[in-house]
């Protein structure tokens, strides 16, 4: 057992060892409920996934090459620390291509994914000037939302109405009431 720990604390292991107890140490953390991920987006083939997960693959495998090459091959220190790299960011980046499935890139919410949905009507009623509206969305999150009518219907708290139209200058939505037929009637 000494051995290995001669090994793991000797140049050229003791860098990655280093690296390999800041991984363990961001892990212990993230047990305990810390964010400390930053979002920091990796290149050279390794985005897509969070770097927490890139470096939590790259280094424990780099750090094992490097243990294991010093421990049979003798005297080549810094060959054998890059040669560990390499083969730490070659892993981590084909272990990276299937986990890219675990985290797909959303596109953006826009206020234009409310237009076509239908609205309750918040206020006493919508004019021109004034209005306002809750509008329920695709993930099934609701929000109060500025309504605009161009015409004169009666569009009161607790109606339904289609959102049409957003105007963008104005920051609004342009409604219209729905209209409901008695039973029979076409």
């Amino acid at each position: 057992m000494g051995e290995f720990f001669a090994a793991a604390l000797a140049f050229p292991t003791v860098l990655l060892t280093i690296l390999l107890a800041a991984v363990v140490l961001f892990w212990v953390l993230a047990a305990f409920g810390l964010d400390l991920d930053g979002g920091v987006e990796l290149a050279y083939g390794l985005g897509g996934v969070p770097s927490s997960v890139v470096f939590s693959l790259l280094v424990p495998i780099a750090w094992f090459a490097c243990l294991a090459g010093v421990t049979l091959i003798d005297g080549y220190d810094i060959p054998v620390l890059l040669g560990s790299l390499v083969v730490g960011f070659a892993t981590a980046r084909l272990a990276v291509i299937p986990l890219r499935r675990l985290y797909p890139v959303l596109p953006a919410a826009s206020r234009n994914d409310f237009v076509g949905r239908v609205c309750v009507i918040r206020t006493g009623t919508v004019t021109t000037e004034f209005g306002q509206a809750e509008v329920t969305a695709a993930d099934g999150s609701s929000a109060i939302v500025q309504v605009r009518q161009a015409g004169a219907d009666d569009l009161r708290a607790g109606m339904s109405a289609l959102i049409f139209d957003y105007d963008q200058d104005g920051e609004f939505f342009w409604v219209a009431p729905i209209p409901t037929y008695p039973l029979g009637e076409h």
